[in-house]
């Protein structure tokens, strides 16, 4: 947030085209030393830290340090930090935070997402919502909507529409807030893990949008397909 406040921060272009700032690089290094401290038996990939890929285990951490830097650097607020736990392909454990909206979820020791109040400390749990397939609200990103994704959204009955960026989208739906949230451009791992964790903890699912079998981890490469984020009740189209 140091640098978020900064009257003027640098934006460099990474070799994949996507942006990266100094506070990717600071938070990342943070998150590395703690976790290296809290759980040392545990590999923690990052998205920052390229010599953290490619190494096969049945456990492990995925991190985005700042996940919509796009957002960051238009300084809209939609901008989060992603900690998973990935146990056997499965997002178990996950944090989302969302630090210029000050709202912070996880999963707890039971596996139940929650949100904590930073100002009270009150912990509020989550559930997804109870859809009305006749005015789902849907949630769609602020950064990357397309035809292709407006196309699918057309074949559903929706009543409103929400648009968020960075991981806060999983986080909607995990909340109640949001009943759909469906993803047709390219993401990686460490964009979607913690989200995934959080929306599950709360009811929820994410499949992928060829086949509707469930979104895994620790695929070569990290890459995503696309995929669709719902609560229970929505009928998933097909493509």
């Amino acid at each position: 947030m140091g640098v978020y406040e900064s009257p003027d921060f640098e934006v460099k272009t990474k070799s994949d085209s996507s942006p990266v700032t100094e506070a990717d690089e600071l938070a990342d290094a943070l998150i590395s030393r703690g976790l290296a401290r809290a759980f040392p038996e545990i590999h923690a990939v990052t998205e920052e830290q390229s010599e953290t890929h490619g190494t096969s285990a049945d456990i492990f951490f995925l991190v985005d340090p700042l996940d919509g830097t796009k957002e960051f650097v238009q300084r809209r607020g939609d901008f989060t930090v992603n900690i998973a736990l990935i146990e056997n392909g499965i997002p178990t454990r996950g944090v989302v935070y969302a630090p210029a909206r000050k709202r912070l979820f996880y999963t707890d020791a039971t596996g139940q997402s929650v949100e904590e109040d930073l100002a009270t400390g009150g912990i509020t749990p989550m559930k997804v919502s109870t859809p009305d397939e006749t005015a789902l609200v849907v949630v769609a990103s602020k950064s990357h909507r397309d035809k292709a994704t407006d196309d699918y959204i057309a074949g559903y009955r929706v009543g409103d529409f929400k648009s968020a960026g960075s991981s806060l989208k999983f986080c909607l739906v995990a909340a109640g807030e949001a009943d759909l949230y469906p993803r047709l451009g390219r993401t990686m791992e460490w964009d979607t893990a913690a989200g995934q964790a959080v929306l599950m903890g709360a009811g929820g699912a994410v499949v992928r949008f060829d086949d509707h079998s469930p979104l895994v981890y620790g695929k070569s490469g990290y890459e995503n397909p696309f995929f669709i984020a719902s609560a229970p009740g929505v009928t998933l189209q097909k493509d």
